[in-house]
This record gives structure tokens, sequence and C-alpha cells, in this order.
């Protein structure tokens, strides 16, 4: 019953991280970090991702152009960008790592202890990259909040709010996190595996012999 439990939150794990990677991978080029929307013209939206700037008109459709130059985009773009990278770099390490420490595998079966390691290695890159994942997008909205309550702006001046992309990041980086603390608390529930029935009878063997020698030396 406890190996069940053990492999079904593995699993669960497993499923939770892979989730948050990929809506991690999502997040990181998805347009849509920043919403703007015209009071003046109902028909234009723009959004703003780390990559490129969109205008979305209802007669024109979807028209977007990247970033010209690294440098100069604002500090928490820059960042943002490194920080999603070394997220999406973590979790693939994280899954492959973990992948191969789970029970449900045959690969190292022998080597209990191995796999062990493996899975809690898996779990802490995944924590690793659910933090770089929050990190950026907590910041780009920080930011957009600051900017929305800026009283040196006047009003009449349109204001960019959080897009589709910061939640989704959101939820990928608390699914990387939930993922990496049921994939290590998997690994430490796992314990020694009980000995062979050859090496508890070579052990009894052993054993045994050692006392014939002892009671042979106490005769003499």
């Amino acid at each position: 019953m406890a190996l069940v439990f053990r492999v079904a939150m593995q699993f669960v794990g497993l499923l939770l991280s892979l989730l948050g990677w990929v809506l991690s991978i999502i997040t990181t080029y998805l347009p849509h970090w920043k919403n703007l929307n015209l009071d003046l013209n109902e028909m234009e939206n723009w959004t703003m991702g780390l990559w490129q700037t969109c205008v979305i008109q209802e007669e024109v459709g979807r028209q977007c152009k990247d970033f010209d130059s690294f440098l100069a985009l604002p500090a928490e773009l820059r960042i943002s960008r490194i920080l999603m990278f070394l997220s999406n770099g973590l979790g693939l390490l994280g899954l492959l790592l973990s992948g191969f420490g789970l029970d449900c595998l045959r690969i190292g079966e022998r080597q209990p202890a191995f796999k062990k390691r493996l899975l809690i290695l898996g779990g802490l890159l995944f924590w690793t990259a659910g933090i770089t994942a929050l990190v950026p997008v907590s910041w780009v909205a920080h930011m957009t909040v600051q900017e929305f309550w800026d009283e040196t702006v006047p009003e009449i001046v349109p204001r960019w709010e959080f897009g589709e992309a910061l939640f989704i990041g959101w939820f990928a980086g608390f699914s990387l996190l939930l993922g990496g603390c049921l994939l290590n608390c998997a690994a430490c529930s796992m314990q020694a595996p009980p000995a062979s029935g050859h090496h508890a009878v070579a052990e009894m063997q052993y054993h045994h012999q050692h006392l014939e020698m002892k009671n042979s030396h106490l005769k003499i």
C-alpha cells in the first residue's frame, strides 16, 4: 500500500511539474504580458511581451513588431528574458533526472539509493525553476501596478494592465513548486529495500559458522 501511494505521489508530482514547465515555455513567448486598452479607440488594443509588441485592430487584424535592441528594453523585461530561459532549462533538466528516479521504471532498480538521489535532485530543480519563473512574472506585475497608479502621469494617458501571460506564469510557477514538493516527499518516504533471500541465507550461514568456531575454541 505504501508503495502504491508513493508511486501515485511521484506520478502526480511529475505531471504537475510537466504542466508547469510547458506553461512556463508558453509564458516566455506569449506576447500578452501587458495589455493596453485605448478608451478613445475601442477597436484597437495593444499587447506587450518579452519579445515583441502587438496591436490588434478589427479591420487589419494582429500586427506585431519585434523589439529592435535588447539593451534598449526596460530592466524588468531584460532580466525576465534571462530568468524565463533559466526556468525552462532547469525544468527540462528536472524532468530528465526525476524521470529516471521513478519507482515505476526498471532502470537502476538495483540501486535504490541512486534513484532516490535522482528524485530529490529533480524535485529541487523543479523548485528552483518555479521560483525562477515566479520572480520575473511578479516583478513585471509590480512595475505595471506602479506605472498604473503613477500620479505624475496625466489621467488621459492610457495605462498598461495585467496580461494573460502573467496569470499563466503564476500558475506555471506554483505548479513547478508543488510538483517538486511532491517528488521530494515521495523520495523522503522511500525506505531501504529488505534484504533478498540469498543475502539473508548467507548471513545466517556466516553467523552459524562463527558460533561453531567459537564453541570449538571454548572446548579446546
